[in-house]
């Protein structure tokens, strides 16, 4: 430290606090007023020591010094650190006091430059003036500090203190309006300085202390003097732009225009705002700019629907995400669109339902339902809600349209006649790639199908052909077909389905055993092959006719048969020859390049080999020999008259007293002819048989269900049950109450339950 005997310097010893002080107001007056053209080191350091000095003086002014050296010491420099304190107080208010004055001078913009020059540097000459008075800081004011008094600060927060209720308090709102002005130039477009409105901010921010614990700043000064009424003048400037706006403008038009509004204000937050203003900005701009207009931007939501106005929906949707249930109206307003979309495209298919081929239907679905599940993802943020609500239309308008009046089963069964299509051999010709995301689209459509367990039966008897005829396309497409099923209903829902695969398995490695048996005996048997069907996982029925097979055919089945029981003895065998096919072999036909190949029905082929023995039959010598009635033997005869395989004579009617003729003069473009074809009628009667099956299922299922639900719970009221019935079915099939209420009858005639009082029903065990 330099000697206390430094140029210029008082000593505490020979001066009073008047001499010492004005000794002190010359440095700091030089460097509140001229610090940029630097103070010496001289008189910097005279300053600091005479501080010092002063502060450890062991003699007060106007006191004698106590017997007590230390405590004189202490209580002299407790005074004259109080006299110091408050000389520095008074010259701060003064210098204050002058500068607002001065401010009376100054307007608008011009304020504005006068407030940050002087708080820049007034808050730089503090930070110098801090550090000289560190030992006033370090004893007195800590002193004070800790003793609890509320109204000593150090020395830099005591410029601040006496900036913000000297000079800030007066000239707050003027600063703030001149800020205001600059803003909305800015917002009509001019350029501005916002390092002012930066520096302005700073500045609120700095005054924001707390008098009842210097330690703790807050954000009250900024929130009061800048945060609120930038917030106001805000709302104020949009409600009047976007009103104008809104009138001279198209809705879309304003949509662009909100949207850079909002962008604007985010920046303007990132470039010279406080953080703390980002939330209640936002709140600000979308009560403005959104809410107040939401009514105008949800009328216009149907437009930009029926014109597929994709951009501007997501527009829409990004501006009316950011109020409170703003989207709400747009996802019913989406959801009736999508509904009254899926009806329309089913109507415009399905002229004739009769003919309506199940590939046409199940595109028509999924059309809609990929177009709407683009727009959610690309226009509406593939949000959940919007999400919902397509499958809420998607529901609707595949249970309930044009093609559901003519049976609630239709959707369903044409969705399983479609997957038939594709699984079966040269049924679409589709790469496997392609297979594979067509049945995941088959897998869209029937997540929305509430009666699955009509799909369930329709597929699984199209699965039982196509593994009885060989005709599947490929087995990992099966396979991968049954996994879906299975992912979105579970085990239970494809069970048989499997055990379906497990069955032709068994059935190959039996056929194996059984070629290798006739090859041992040394017999001559038929290039035969057979399946070997689990009575209870197969949806297949005995044969509604009785069969006389021929001779070759029966010796061969009798033999498999012998088979079969020495392998599985006890095992019962019914044939079922509807299911039967076969190839025969010709060389009967005149002018035939080479011999054609007949691919026929098990019956096709008893009636063809009569032939073998005379050229002509009457219907009843095949009636006679087959054993076949009238239902199986007249669409048999049929086919093979419509491909001219047999002949009739003129006159003769088709069936009782028909003579039936081969046809030694047959052609046809292919050596192998299939003859083995469906007609409309067994696929008519097959339809109704399923149908039938599964209302007596779905009797059975709910009569299981009510037993199950009332062992669990002993005793219920009616209402409550049918509710819970209808919980528990509805992942199957939507149940009507009617035919609950049916299921429970019967049950309370089987004395599964009983009648209580109070409209209670009980369980009997």
């Amino acid at each position: 430290m330099p000697p206390a005997a430094m140029s210029g310097m008082p000593h505490q010893g020979r001066d009073d606090i008047d001499t010492t002080w004005n000794y002190l107001q010359a440095g700091i007056t030089k460097i509140m007023l001229n610090l940029q053209e630097g103070v010496d080191l001289q008189t910097y350091m005279g300053i600091y020591t005479a501080v010092h000095n002063f502060c450890t003086s062991q003699k007060a002014v106007g006191f004698s010094v106590a017997a007590n050296i230390n405590t004189g010491a202490h209580r002299g420099a407790h005074l004259l650190g109080e006299d110091l304190y408050k000389k520095l107080q008074e010259y701060l208010s003064e210098h204050l006091r002058g500068l607002l004055a001065e401010s009376q001078t100054h307007t608008d913009e011009a304020l504005l430059a006068f407030y940050i020059r002087e708080w820049q540097r007034y808050t730089v000459a503090a930070k110098y003036i801090h550090h000289l008075f560190r030992y006033l800081n370090r004893h007195w004011v800590k002193r004070e500090m800790d003793e609890g008094k509320k109204s000593i600060f150090d020395v830099y927060t005591l410029h601040l203190v006496r900036w913000r209720d000297v000079l800030f308090t007066p000239v707050s709102e003027k600063v703030m309006n001149a800020v205001l002005m600059l803003v909305e130039k800015q917002r009509n477009g001019e350029t501005i300085e916002y390092n002012q409105i930066k520096q302005v901010v700073e500045s609120f921010v700095s005054l924001g202390l707390d008098d009842t614990d210097i330690a703790k700043t807050t954000l009250d000064v900024y929130r009061y003097s800048f945060e609120r009424p930038f917030l106001d003048a805000t709302r104020k400037f949009y409600q009047n732009e976007s009103k104008q706006f809104v009138a001279e403008n198209s809705v879309v038009e304003y949509m662009k225009k909100a949207e850079a509004r909002l962008d604007e204000e985010e920046e303007r937050v990132k470039i010279y705002l406080h953080p703390d203003i980002a939330i209640p900005l936002k709140k600000a701009c979308n009560e403005v700019l959104i809410a107040e207009h939401s009514t105008i931007l949800r009328d216009e939501f149907q437009v930009l629907l029926d014109n597929d106005r994709e951009d501007d929906m997501k527009r829409m949707y990004s501006l009316l995400s950011r109020i409170p249930d703003g989207l709400e109206p747009l996802r019913q307003k989406f959801e009736n669109h999508v509904r009254k979309a899926g009806l329309a495209a089913v109507a415009k298919v399905s002229v004739d339902v009769d003919k309506l081929e199940p590939k046409v239907y199940v595109d028509a679905l999924l059309e809609i339902h990929t177009q709407y599940q683009g727009l959610v993802k690309r226009a509406f943020n593939d949000e959940p809600e919007f999400t919902r609500s397509l499958d809420n239309a998607c529901r609707e308008f595949v249970n309930r349209n044009e093609v559901c009046k003519s049976g609630s089963n239709k959707s369903p069964e044409l969705l399983a006649k479609y997957t038939d299509v594709l699984l079966r051999k040269s049924g679409t010709g589709a790469e496997e790639t392609e297979l594979e995301n067509t049945l995941s689209q088959i897998m869209t459509v029937f997540k929305y199908i509430e009666d699955k367990d009509v799909f369930q039966k329709f597929y699984s008897r199209m699965l039982a052909r196509r593994l009885v005829h060989s005709n599947s396309s490929s087995d990992d497409a099966e396979t991968s077909m049954i996994s879906k099923l299975k992912e979105a209903c579970g085990f239970e829902y494809t069970n048989k389905l499997q055990r379906m695969f497990q069955d032709m398995q068994i059935s190959k490695d039996l056929n194996t055993g059984f070629k290798e048996h006739v090859q041992g005996l040394g017999a001559k048997g038929l290039d035969s092959a057979y399946s070997i069907l689990g009575t209870g996982f197969w949806p297949l029925t005995a044969p509604n006719t009785t069969f006389n097979p021929p001779e070759e055919i029966s010796a061969d089945c009798e033999r498999f048969a012998r088979f079969y029981r020495n392998k599985h003895e006890g095992r019962k065998l019914t044939w079922l020859w509807q299911l039967c096919k076969g190839e025969i072999k010709t060389n009967y036909i005149r002018n035939a390049k080479m011999p054609y190949t007949f691919q026929v029905s098990i019956y096709q082929m008893a009636i063809l080999l009569l032939f073998n023995e005379k050229d002509k039959n009457t219907y009843e010598e095949i009636a006679s020999t087959t054993q076949l009635n009238a239902e199986a033997l007249d669409p048999s005869l049929g086919i093979l008259l419509k491909a001219k395989v047999l002949t009739i004579s003129d006159g003769d009617k088709v069936g009782p007293g028909t003579t039936y003729s081969l046809n030694y003069d047959f052609k046809n473009k292919k050596f192998r002819v299939n003859l083995n074809v469906g007609m409309k009628s067994e696929t008519k009667q097959e339809e109704a048989e399923t149908n039938k099956t599964i209302e007596e299922d779905r009797k059975l299922l709910l009569q299981s269900a009510i037993v199950r639900i009332m062992k669990a719970r002993k005793r219920m009221k009616h209402q409550q049950l049918v509710s819970e019935t209808i919980n528990q079915i509805r992942q199957r099939f939507v149940p009507k109450v009617g035919d609950i209420k049916k299921c429970i009858e019967i049950l309370l005639d089987k004395e599964y339950l009983e009648r209580l009082d109070d409209d209670d029903l009980g369980y009997l065990a």
